[in-house]
């Protein structure tokens, strides 16, 4: 591995824009934004809304000692004006449904900066032949700090430098802004030991959990640095089984209760995981957000880390307690047909989480699951990687879901979970009132309930606001008359609103009318501004100069009428 001076000037960029568009580098399925790709996407106008930046490329640049800038969401001509910079090595993180945009990026790199050193990065380089595919010089495979030092010859065991990060960008729901400072994110480490053979997170990092953070004391101390700088208390963990190792998450427990901080986090789990450490003690922890891999209903469709789960059953024991429940599950599964497919759809919204994801079954290079279809020539090989999103089509032949059949029944899988269990936002806000009505039914609480206590009781009253839209623009009469009695029902627990939250009611209704006119009139396509982040080395290590460009003016326009597993979220590791 070659090792250019530590002086050398280094660009790490995300894919480039627009997105969520059917055009020569993209699908209109594969959005740049987590939920409204593959979670509340069926919502429609009531979808959440919000981008996330390229995590890891951010992580790189403030762990290595060289002058780094990071571009995230650029337009094709402003990636091309940034390379024209004189740039010695350009980085490009891809996972594989942008494959055809980070081909082009490199080509564009060999025009207008022929002497830099391309390196490409991310889930993407999991596809097979990716060096031939792409004109790079490296492929950054694995965990990308360690890869990254070692290339520059830097000492790649030296200590992590977690910098401070908001988890998400342009945060709205049902067009009503999000206030308030979003929570920060939070990486303790990369990987996971389940390797369930789907999975290309935890082949990726071959079934071993790498962690950046590795006890809870260091946890807490982390925590406490990035919310003194960003202002907000709450993490979104960035750790695809954070309470797999159960004595850091209950040292960490341990530590707020000891300094009488409490952080609230919104986590990746395994019911496993979640049975080890108990229910009650997730409440201590301030987790307020869980998403779970329930996958299937069938012994056929599951997975060891499910075995002997009664999903349901969890799921209500979690809402009950405040923790609002993302619950996943796979479509056109081996197992699945036209016959039985409806009872896995019927499972997962039975569930009655607070959100949904479903996914199409999609082999995806690095795991057996691939190489498995491969090996008995399933696998669609000539299909374009734009469509290996898991959204719309199967990347292998299924007997029993030809041409669009798995796109139906996916949009079909949304619909019912959206009609039957109403809106997402309906459901978060009877999620808190129902954990702060558990906790203030309690006769004894110390100084740690009485802190989640309250943390809910403000969630309940910020989502309550919306109630009133809801009850007059519910996606069915079933939602609107579930929203004027859960009202009601707010009400008698905390009492009348106040004369601010009556002005934020009435706000909400108009908002939420804004916005409906403007998906109506104009679609909801929402494109993420350009970010520049500036990195210079170990005078300013871990912190990072931001400067947002203006998104054209078009989209400004469209704009000011309504007031962001896996999108494109790769990254250099």
């Amino acid at each position: 591995m070659s090792k250019p001076n530590k002086s050398k000037r280094i660009l790490l960029s995300g894919v480039f824009g627009p997105f969520g568009v059917d055009d020569a580098y993209g699908r209109k399925e594969n959005i740049m934004e987590l939920f409204h790709n593959q979670v509340t996407k069926g919502q429609g106008s009531a979808s959440f809304r919000f981008f996330h930046r390229s995590f890891g490329l951010y992580f790189i640049a403030a762990n290595i000692d060289a002058d780094v800038t990071v571009l995230d969401f650029p337009s094709k001509a402003r990636f091309e004006e940034e390379l024209k910079k004189g740039y010695d090595v350009v980085g490009i993180s891809f996972i594989a449904p942008n494959f055809i945009k980070a081909r082009e990026m490199a080509r564009l790199t060999r025009i207008h900066a022929p002497d830099a050193t391309i390196i490409v990065g991310g889930h993407g380089t999991a596809i097979e032949g990716i060096e031939e595919r792409i004109d790079c010089d490296h492929v950054a495979r694995g965990e990308g700090i360690r890869w990254m030092r070692e290339f520059l010859g830097q000492d790649p065991d030296a200590p992590l430098v977690h910098p401070a990060l908001p988890s998400a960008e342009s945060e709205m729901i049902n067009g009503i802004p999000v206030p308030g400072v979003c929570a920060s994110i939070l990486v303790p480490g990369v990987g996971c030991v389940n390797g369930c053979k789907f999975c290309s997170t935890s082949h990726f990092f071959e079934r071993a959990y790498t962690p950046f953070i590795a006890t809870g004391k260091a946890l807490f101390e982390v925590a406490c640095k990035i919310a003194d700088e960003r202002g907000t208390d709450a993490f979104f963990v960035m750790d695809e089984n954070f309470l797999k190792d159960k004595a850091r998450a209950l040292e960490l427990l341990d530590e707020m209760e000891r300094h009488q901080r409490f952080f609230s986090f919104h986590i990746f789990s395994s019911a496993e995981t979640i049975a080890a450490i108990g229910v009650d003690t997730l409440v201590r922890l301030g987790i307020t957000f869980l998403w779970i891999g329930v996958e299937s209903s069938s012994p056929q469709g599951n997975f060891e880390k499910n075995a002997g789960l009664d999903a349901r059953k969890l799921v209500q024991q979690l809402r009950d307690r405040g923790i609002i429940v993302l619950a996943s599950g796979i479509l056109c599964q081996e197992h699945h047909t036209e016959e039985n497919i409806q009872k896995d759809i019927d499972f997962m919204t039975g569930l009655e989480a607070d959100m949904v994801q479903f996914m199409l079954l999609i082999p995806l290079p690095v795991t057996p699951l691939y190489r498995e279809y491969k090996l008995a020539g399933r696998l669609l090989l000539d299909m374009p990687f734009e469509e290996w999103h898991g959204q719309k089509l199967l990347n292998f032949t299924h007997p029993h879901f030809p041409g669009d059949a798995a796109e139906r029944w996916i949009k079909r899988a949304f619909r019912q979970d959206y009609e039957l269990n109403s809106s997402t936002l309906y459901r978060v806000t009877e999620t808190s009132l129902r954990g702060y009505k558990r906790l203030a039914a309690l006769t004894e609480r110390d100084t740690c309930l009485e802190a989640r206590m309250g943390q809910l009781a403000k969630r309940a009253r910020q989502y309550g606001n919306t109630l009133p839209a809801l009850a007059r623009l519910g996606v069915n009469d079933r939602e609107k008359a579930r929203a004027r009695a859960l009202d009601l029902e707010l009400t008698e627990a905390m009492g009348t609103p106040g004369w601010v939250d009556r002005i934020k009611r009435k706000g909400a209704i108009a908002l939420v009318a804004r916005w409906r006119l403007r998906v109506r009139l104009f679609g909801d396509s929402i494109q993420p501004k350009t970010i520049v982040s500036h990195f210079a080395g170990k005078q300013d290590v871990g912190k990072s100069k931001v400067r947002s460009f203006e998104i054209p003016q078009l989209l400004k326009v469209l704009e000011s009428l309504h007031g962001i597993r896996v999108a494109a979220r790769g990254t250099l590791g």
